[in-house]
């Protein structure tokens, strides 16, 4: 049986939790003190404290402290109201294992206490590491950048060890993820993790490219070596060289391309369109897709040979409705990037705001995220971010209902109101425009060439509304 400690001053609260958790197989004990609980923890061994961060002899960053200095086998969750979600993000990043927001609800009491005991265990399982060297703290803090953020969900910090491991190698990494997974980011953070960081990352979207300019975007021509070929081109096989070749929506190429590249990779040699001379390749390939190869190889879509060459190691992005608290984490990061480029001050979110964050499904996952936050932030007036800054389908989020002393959800929505109608119509039609292709882009999964049949438009075109409209980020 594991065993539990309680650490929180109101009794009503910390008696249900006791309750709840006994009822679930748990050995609990409480404290409605910090000292109090010290005494607990000296005397007896426990697999985890879930702690109240306002206590009234102290608080859960002292309390942390101490168990991560004294106890390190136990692992700590704090509980908090909305309003210190800040401190409980900090509270991660100093070792907690979660935060746990009231008003609570039993199965994600539940859930996060199993995870946590469970990535305990495995923490005390695994041998003692050696310290690290500079080297591998400055790498580990490079992981963490504008284009990609450490979260602390299970997922993230899973995603963080492959990027680890891989990193340092030479290998070639399939990345495979829903549309808007950040793809990119994990593809830079390899990069910038690896001995060819002083080297050029060049990122290639195989989406937006025709059958026809696929080669010269590539491998390059001479000048003269078809009609409109007014000059030579380095290709981004060149670009790369002594770097690492992004090629986002690889599942996009056309057979042909796929052949030539085939060559390429496995010779490691390129030669222009048009030339004679080949060119020695030292590059590293990174793809990225949204689409299951292994069943475009069944149906002919995609070369298995080539497959082989790319997939030398493997990473599943989780979407962003799997991330859990993540969630908070990335909006925190995304309103920080806002004012900055906006000149604005927004400093939090209402807590009203933070439950539709964490109850929307995110179709379009962290790339939906970062344009709600950005266009949240634009209308924001005041510090806080208020629920009519969100998108409807967002700020409609499920009304609760108390059951033994916790609440749970209902799956029930607010009603939605009309938008407030707008005089100017270019202003109207670029926000219908907005709309149309944001809701067909989630219903396909964000995959281009579907959203264009669909809107009845040339992928070209679609690509040219998406970037007007801010949703290529």
């Amino acid at each position: 049986m594991k065993n539990i400690l309680i650490i929180d001053d109101e009794v009503n609260v910390a008696t249900l939790l006791s309750k709840f958790l006994t009822r679930n197989g748990f050995h609990v004990t409480t404290a409605s003190t910090g000292s109090g609980a010290f005494e607990y923890l000296k005397n007896n061994t426990y697999n985890l404290v879930l702690c109240d961060f306002r206590l009234e002899d102290t608080d859960g960053r002292e309390i942390l402290k101490k168990i991560r200095s004294e106890y390190p086998q136990t692992g700590v969750i704090i509980i908090t109201g909305y309003s210190d979600i800040k401190m409980a993000v900090e509270l991660i990043k100093m070792g907690a294992y979660d935060y746990i927001t009231k008003p609570l609800y039993p199965d994600e009491i539940l859930t996060t206490i199993n995870k946590a005991i469970e990535t305990q265990q495995a923490l005390m399982d695994t041998p003692p590491e050696t310290p690290e060297t500079p080297e591998v703290r400055e790498r580990k803090k490079s992981i963490a950048s504008n284009d990609f953020v450490v979260g602390s969900s299970r997922a993230s910090k899973e995603l963080v060890h492959q990027i680890e491991l891989v990193a340092p190698t030479n290998y070639s990494v399939i990345i495979i993820g829903e549309s808007g997974t950040g793809k990119e980011s994990v593809a830079k953070s390899i990069h910038m993790n690896s001995n060819r960081r002083d080297k050029p990352f060049i990122a290639m979207d195989c989406g937006s490219l025709t059958k026809e300019l696929a080669g010269s975007e590539f491998f390059g021509h001479e000048k003269g070596s078809f009609t409109g070929a007014l000059g030579t081109k380095i290709g981004h096989f060149e670009l790369a060289n002594g770097g690492t070749l992004f090629l986002d929506e690889v599942a996009n190429l056309s057979y042909d391309i796929q052949a030539a590249l085939l060559r390429t990779v496995q010779e490691r040699k390129v030669r222009r369109i048009g030339g004679t001379k080949e060119i020695d390749l030292d590059v590293r390939i990174i793809v990225a897709t949204n689409e299951n190869l292994q069943d475009a190889i069944r149906n002919g879509k995609f070369r298995e040979d080539l497959y082989h060459r790319f997939n030398e190691f493997g990473i599943n992005l989780p979407p962003l409705r799997e991330r859990g608290k993540d969630i908070l984490l990335l909006a925190d990061h995304f309103l920080e990037l806002a004012n900055e480029e906006l000149g604005r001050n927004v400093t939090s979110f209402s807590p009203e705001v933070i439950e539709s964050l964490l109850n929307y499904r995110w179709p379009g996952n962290i790339r939906e995220l970062k344009n709600v936050i950005r266009r949240a932030a634009l209308l924001t007036e005041g510090t806080e971010v208020q629920t009519k800054a969100l998108p409807l389908e967002i700020s409609s989020y499920n009304k609760t209902q108390t059951y033994e002393g916790f609440t749970i959800q209902n799956q029930q929505s607010a009603p939605v109101t009309p938008a407030t109608p707008r005089n100017d119509l270019k202003n109207a039609a670029m926000e219908a425009e907005y709309e149309t292709i944001l809701r067909v882009l989630r219903e396909v999964n964000f995959n281009k060439t579907k959203a264009a049949e669909i809107l009845n438009i040339d992928r070209k075109t679609l690509y040219n509304k998406m970037k007007a409209n801010n949703l290529d980020k």
